[in-house]
């Protein structure tokens, strides 16, 4: 059978490769969708599926039916990454004598520069969330550390309250992959988090809940979710009628654009951003038009 060792590579992934939570969750998915994929493919049952199922056209043919099905490049790049890694693992446990789809190139991807906010738009969304209600000034604190500091929502979401430093003004994130990193939140940031602590968390506690450690809590006094998130950043943007559709991620990519744009450097934001590699971070790299036009006024002689 070719996906009884799912588990294991899984729990390999975990232990030896210490691997996010989130990434063993979309792997599980991505192969089981393959493996019923081919057992469709193949008219047999998943349990059954024998090792030649498994080749560069069976592949192939999987990559065209997620992209003819609505999805994009990047994510049958991802479940191709998910399935190449699974197959190294066979081949590493010798379940596999070689590897059969060692040849089957990455869909090449869409260049697309991330979307990102301008300043005003920002002090906007800021400025959007009503003080004087608990929720407001829970949601005026989740978008102040969200632009301040860049971070994922997930996060976000995983912070607790000893992850704060509110005298140095830092917050310590565990990233990707688990590794931790200390990242700056700014006074605005502390400002809006110092005031959920003292007058809007505590609403949020419910008895049974009181040891609760998670920084950002929802209604009924547990961790706010990233979905709950992500509906709270769109709930603002509506209010304030932006002309686009954003997210937890876009106000990650405005923190990474306005520090560029400001003259920071790669190499800074690439370690703000908790990236691995600095490739993933020059995807920041570009300048707004105003900042265009600026340069060449201040720069060119015959401007």
């Amino acid at each position: 059978m070719l996906f009884q060792y799912i588990n294991s590579f899984l729990n390999y992934l975990k232990v030896e490769k210490n691997a996010s939570q989130l990434t063993i969750i979309n792997y599980r998915t991505d192969l089981i969708q393959f493996s019923e994929f081919l057992a469709d493919r193949e008219k047999l049952p998943a349990e059954k599926l024998t090792r030649t199922s498994l080749n560069h056209r069976s592949v192939r043919e999987y990559l065209a039916y997620i992209q003819n099905n609505g999805q994009s490049r990047a994510t049958a790049a991802r479940k191709l990454a998910a399935l190449k890694s699974y197959v190294k693992y066979l081949c590493r446990e010798n379940i596999l004598s070689e590897n059969p789809i060692a040849a089957v190139s990455t869909p090449k991807q869409e260049q697309r520069l991330p979307r990102f906010l301008y300043s005003q738009e920002v002090e906007l969304l800021l400025q959007a969330p009503d003080l004087s209600t608990p929720a407001g000034m829970r949601d005026k604190a989740i978008l102040e550390i969200l632009y301040a500091s860049g971070i994922r929502v997930s996060e976000l979401t995983g912070l607790n309250l000893n992850n704060l430093d509110l005298d140095e003004e830092y917050i310590k994130v565990t990233g990707k992959g688990d590794k931790d990193r200390l990242v700056p939140m700014g006074r605005k940031a502390r400002a809006a988090i110092m005031l959920y602590l003292k007058k809007s968390r505590p609403t949020y506690l419910k008895p049974e809940n009181k040891a609760v450690e998670a920084l950002f809590l929802n209604r009924f006094g547990g961790r706010l979710s990233a979905r709950a998130v992500r509906m709270i950043v769109n709930k603002y943007a509506d209010s304030i009628a932006l002309n686009q559709r954003i997210s937890p991620h876009t106000l990650r990519h405005t923190f990474a654009t306005h520090l560029l744009n400001n003259g920071a450097d790669l190499r800074s934001v690439q370690e703000l951003l908790g990236h691995v590699e600095l490739s993933t971070t020059q995807i920041y790299a570009h300048l707004t038009k105003e900042n265009i036009k600026m340069i060449y006024d201040n720069t060119h002689p015959r401007r």
